[in-house]
């Protein structure tokens, strides 16, 4: 039975998705029409495309724009041609990729485009960032990336926006990831990393243009269940740079409230390179950034207080976790030694899980002040948040009694 289950997993879908999809915008007798075509890879000898969907069993196929283009109102979609992630070249794959593995990619690029100049890596899982963070090289920025959430990176698509060096490389093959990606490869590299059979090792030939995506839109489907299609543009920051931050402050009742205090240089790095990462997070959500590294990440919940308290719940287990394993070469789940687990403990809880001193970034505004206090509690020093609540006030004073600062994005980053 359980070698049964286990095939399962290594079922390789022949899709019968057509060659060439077409879609048209009809407005009268206007039409836009969108030329895709059906991508796929010749791997030994074998021409194919995706392995299956988002589970075995499910054919799946990856389209890439071809021609065609078109315009809604002042939006328009990026030009045929411009291939990022539909123009992947695989240079290492044993298993070739399946409908997450690309999508991981994507996500983690779309990211990543915002972030070209200083090295940077993001660790993307199930679409959902497990870690990301930038530094002065790249083999840096990978491992405080990785150590954000050494648990959750386990399978996880790396996304670097540098040419992978031998010391990062030495670094990824130690651990087990199913997807990198990166602009180029140094000589050797591939090398290393080929002592994982299975890695799809992706070089994006675009990547170095990545920041020629931003402000571009697509058009988003989403599939319903009797097949009829939500369509809508996809989601493009306005927040890019401090100056588009605005101080919090608001009236109520004919009073205004301000918050005191500025923010520094660095919480004005950490909340916009937090703001951005959490562009690509599934909402609701809430994280934390600290020294340019998510500290914690909180995605998918129903409530803004839950979802701050479940980012801090994941700081403290993840920051014990990398304790152990900087210490004792073992995770915190597998270490026994009663003593050297108390002592783990103690460091975490007086470093507050590494959360004092971060940003916090919330995709939404926060309805009431508990949500924020959640942050405050544990020494959050800096927050940034849509703004528009009725209870702005609320958040403002919770900060002055906290001589934390707070800025507005005034735009909301829903991702569902």
């Amino acid at each position: 039975m359980s070698k049964d289950l286990k095939q399962m997993y290594k079922t390789i879908m022949d899709d019968h998705f057509t060659p060439g999809m077409e879609v048209s915008f009809v407005d009268g007798d206007t039409r836009q029409t969108l030329f895709y075509e059906k991508v796929s890879w010749v791997i030994d000898g074998v021409n194919k495309g995706l392995r299956y969907g988002e589970n075995p069993g499910q054919e799946a196929a990856l389209y890439r724009l071809v021609n065609g283009n078109l315009a809604l109102g002042d939006a328009k979609t990026i030009m045929p041609g411009k291939h990022l992630v539909s123009d992947i070249e695989l240079l290492q794959s044993g298993k070739h990729p399946g409908k997450t593995n690309l999508t991981d990619a994507d996500n983690s690029l779309n990211i990543l485009r915002y972030f070209t100049d200083t090295p940077c890596a993001v660790i993307v899982k199930h679409n959902n960032t497990c870690g990301a963070a930038r530094a002065d090289s790249l083999e840096e920025a990978y491992a405080k990336a990785y150590m954000a959430d050494r648990i959750a990176a386990f399978g996880g698509c790396i996304a670097l926006n540098k040419a992978v060096d031998k010391a990062t490389a030495e670094a990824i093959a130690s651990q087990y990831a199913e997807v990198v990606v990166a602009p180029e490869f140094e000589e050797g590299v591939l090398d290393i990393l080929g002592a994982r059979k299975n890695l799809r090792v992706i070089r994006i030939n675009a990547i170095d243009k990545l920041q020629s995506y931003i402000g571009e839109r697509v058009i988003d489907f989403k599939s319903l269940m009797d097949g009829g299609i939500v369509a809508q543009w996809s989601f493009v920051p306005e927040t890019l740079k401090s100056g588009d931050l605005v101080t919090a402050s608001t009236e109520y009742k004919g009073e205004t409230y301000q918050v005191n205090r500025e923010p520094t240089d660095q919480e004005y790095e950490d909340m916009l390179f937090g703001w951005l990462v959490e562009s690509g997070i599934t909402s609701n959500s809430v994280i934390y950034v600290k020294d340019n590294a998510t500290v914690g990440i909180g995605t998918g919940e129903q409530d803004r207080v839950g979802v701050a308290e479940i980012a801090v719940d994941k700081a403290y287990r993840k920051l014990c976790d990398r304790y152990c394993f900087e210490r004792y070469q073992t995770g915190f789940a597998e270490c026994t030694d009663v003593d050297k687990r108390a002592e783990i403990e103690k460091d975490v809880e007086d470093a507050k899980g590494g959360l004092e001193g971060s940003a916090m970034i919330s995709d939404a505004f926060f309805p009431f002040r508990d949500g924020i206090d959640v942050g405050l509690e544990q020494g959050v020093k800096a927050v940034v948040q849509p703004g528009g609540s009725m209870n702005d006030y609320q958040s403002i004073t919770a900060c002055n009694e906290n001589d934390a600062t707070m800025v507005y994005t005034g735009q909301r980053s829903f991702k569902h």
